[in-house]
């Protein structure tokens, strides 16, 4: 299954359109802005040579400005915009400046440590910001065709193949994305070896012994070197009074369980912070740093989507084929890959071609077959068994109702099973966003519907909620219940989380839609347009959608001439009960839903959704109507979560609802009780851009308003409530 380029879907959704508006005209200057105030910016001119100055920000600063370019680049792969594209060229033209001649680019070391590299791998992010440097130029080539980043990605990831080919399982990072960047790079240039790197760095990870040895070590390395940098900052201040000191406003902070300090501590010794506890095929429990955990199943999602060889008509799926030959062999006599030959299939595809293709293959690759001698079907099967107990696990046992991901806030990861405080929630919104990733590779991979389920879930709730409406606010963690200490900011002493969500939504067009040669699978049911290639005839796919508010979704087919292809349509878990399908108004059957689940934690169970498959032949202005009855739905935690008895999640459509204190005067939103047979939804045209909000009553008689979790904290500081007694 192949995805399509956000350039070449059309949003046209009366949700999501004034958003990603929000986010090409407002977010990314407002984020520039926020760089260039920081030092983050000056950091490259000093590495230049351009202006004289002191480096300012955390060793991992230049990722963030990487961020900004990579979504700044996949805005303007939709919403060009020249004011935004002087900023591009000209930040890329300091890169270039700023590179080393052989490739490395890590102001840090660059500027304060020029004779070291690669030292502190697990803790000083250097791979972390190569990465994101990388993922940056794959995404401006393909928004532009231009070379001029490509080059300087380029360029690191052969500084790095060459410094890393032969490492050991020392030689991997303690933040995970390098990997996502490489088999990305791989896929738009087809150089075999950024994926075989990849594939090192993913199979060599948790095979260091003793690793508690190693992260001491390298810790106790990173403190020197951080006291170093503040004695020589403070006598740069002393000698230049003018120098222009960045404050940012006091951090958010999260309510801290007993011994958080402590179980972070020892979750950094046994590795599982890092997720270098284990080797990877063994990582079957959700474990350590929520964000890297998303990072590191995602890139190896898309690793084991390269090594799936193609499968022939009427054969098994891919971790099933016992008949399956090996596209990555141990043998390196072995190989030949079909992908990058015009007529190859892909992905376990049946027989074919993705999207625009005439048989041919998918992301840029240019040709030819390779040799890859590092892994095997058997790493393939054993990566997929890991991921799918891994995300089982996480969905079941380990994830708030929201999406959100990590209960432990020192840890800044997961909790223990059914470890899920709203309170202690730290559920930072780039865990939510690796987590949507990694969704995404397993959708495309499986072709099963509960990934593509979570990710709209996460992608209303748990990610949505990171950016506020004026798309100069953020969220970095997020709690499901506040009684303080918890606020919008401008910015964040870490701001991995703004071009984040930036890029994300920028992007958002490339998560709708996903074909193969004669199917497309509509993943999510977002308004939108787009012209794609179905058994040899071109056919134009209008969907309009009125989500999140009301149920109804119409999909416009206009083939060229009538064919006969498969139309997927996904059935979200929210509606299981609800839906009504139709084909040019004539009723046609859901698929049967398997009931027999293990309960969630948290209420919600993506797995509860499925596609529904539509095969005929498809004539101009055919049309399928998608109905779904929106009634406010009760989510019960599990009774191994503790505190829940009693309590409720809201949820109507795909959004959590939650009481923020600013609608609620007389109300104690943490003690009252609601009646449930009061609620009820209405439209709210004037109230934070026009919801839908839940309104009812509390026992006393008290009038009541819920509105949806994303959009708490617009108004100011406030309490907000997600689990409500009912």
């Amino acid at each position: 299954m192949g995805d399509i380029p956000s350039q070449l879907v059309t949003l046209d959704d009366p949700f999501w359109s004034p958003r990603l508006e929000v986010n090409a005209r407002r977010a990314i200057f407002h984020q520039w802005e926020q760089l260039e105030a920081s030092g983050c910016i000056d950091n490259f001119r000093i590495l230049a040579g351009d202006i004289p100055g002191f480096r300012e920000g955390w060793f991992f600063a230049d990722s963030d400005a990487y961020k900004w370019l990579d979504a700044a680049a996949r805005i303007s792969a939709s919403q060009p915009s020249p004011a935004l594209s002087a900023l591009m060229d000209d930040f890329i033209a300091l890169l270039g400046r700023a590179q080393a001649p052989d490739g490395y680019l890590y102001t840090y070391n660059q500027i304060h440590f020029p004779s070291t590299r690669w030292t502190n791998l697990q803790i000083e992010h250097e791979l972390y910001c190569h990465g994101h440097l990388i993922e940056a130029g794959v995404s401006h080539h393909i928004a532009t065709s231009s070379d001029s980043l490509l080059t300087i990605a380029r360029q690191a990831a052969d500084r790095i193949v060459a410094d890393f080919r032969d490492a050991g399982p020392e030689g991997t990072d303690g933040h995970e994305e390098i990997e996502i960047a490489l088999i990305r790079l791989y896929r738009l240039t087809g150089e075999a070896a950024y994926l075989a790197q990849a594939e090192r760095f993913i199979g060599q990870r948790g095979r260091m012994r003793p690793f508690a040895w190693t992260i001491w070590r390298q810790d106790k390395a990173v403190k020197e070197r951080r006291a170093l940098v503040k004695v020589l900052r403070q006598q740069y201040i002393a000698e230049h009074p003018e120098h222009a000191v960045f404050k940012l406003p006091p951090g958010n902070k999260s309510v801290e369980p007993k011994h958080s300090h402590l179980r972070s501590k020892l979750s950094g010794l046994s590795g599982k912070m890092l997720q270098q506890h284990a080797p990877f095929e063994k990582q079957e429990v959700p474990v350590g740093h929520a964000v890297r955990f998303g990072y590191l199943e995602t890139a190896a999602a898309m690793l084991v989507r390269e090594m799936a060889i193609p499968v022939s008509e009427g054969a098994a799926p891919v971790r099933e084929a016992a008949v399956m030959e090996n596209r990555l062999t141990g043998d390196a006599k072995q190989g030949g890959s079909d992908v990058g030959k015009t007529g190859g299939s892909v992905y376990g595809s049946k027989d074919g071609s993705v999207y625009g293709s005439k048989g041919g293959s998918v992301y840029g690759s240019k040709g030819g077959s390779e040799t890859r001698p590092y892994a095997t079907h058997r790493r393939v099967n054993r990566y997929l068994g890991a991921m799918e107990k891994a995300w089982e696990r996480m969905v079941t046992r380990r994830m708030y109702v929201t999406g959100g991901l990590g209960a432990q806030p020192g840890l800044e990861g997961f909790g223990n099973d059914y470890e899920l405080d709203p309170e202690y929630a730290y559920a930072e919104t780039c865990a939510a966003l690796a987590s949507m990733f990694w969704n995404w590779e397993m959708a495309l991979l499986s072709g099963q519907a509960k990934y593509s389920d979570l990710f709209e879930w996460q992608l209303y709730n748990a990610a949505g909620v990171g950016m506020g409406l004026s798309g100069e606010s953020y969220l970095y963690n997020n709690p499901l219940a506040c009684r303080g200490g918890v606020r919008r900011k401008a910015w964040y002493a870490v701001p991995c989380c703004p071009s984040n969500l930036s890029r994300t939504w920028a992007d958002l067009g490339s998560y709708i839609y996903a074909t193969e040669a004669d199917k497309l699978t509509i993943h999510q049911l977002i308004g939108s347009r787009v012209k794609v290639a179905l058994a040899g005839a071109p056919v134009a796919v209008e969907m309009s959608s009125r989500l999140p508010w009301e149920g109804a979704v119409t999909i416009r087919l206009q083939p060229e001439r009538p064919a006969e292809f498969t139309i997927a349509v996904r059935i979200p878990s929210w509606a299981a009960e609800t839906a009504h399908l139709a084909i040019n108004g004539q009723a046609s059957d859901l698929p049967h839903l398997n009931a027999k689940l293990e309960p969630t934690a948290c209420g919600y169970d993506p797995r509860r959704s499925r596609f529904a498959a539509l095969r005929r032949v498809w004539s101009p202005g055919d049309e399928i109507t998608l109905q779904i009855e929106m009634p406010i739905t009760q989510q019960r935690a599990h009774p191994k979560v503790k505190g829940h008895a009693g309590k409720a999640a809201l949820t109507r459509g795909p959004l959590v609802y939650c009481l923020e204190s600013v609608d609620n005067p007389g109300v104690d939103i943490f003690t009252d009780r609601l009646r449930a047979e009061s609620l009820y939804a209405e439209a709210a045209p004037d109230l934070l851009g026009g919801i839908w909000v839940l309104r009812g009553e509390t026992e006393n008689g008290t009038p009541v308003t819920a509105i949806p979790y994303a959009l708490w904290g617009n108004r100011g500081e406030a309490q907000m409530n997600v689990w409500v007694n009912l």
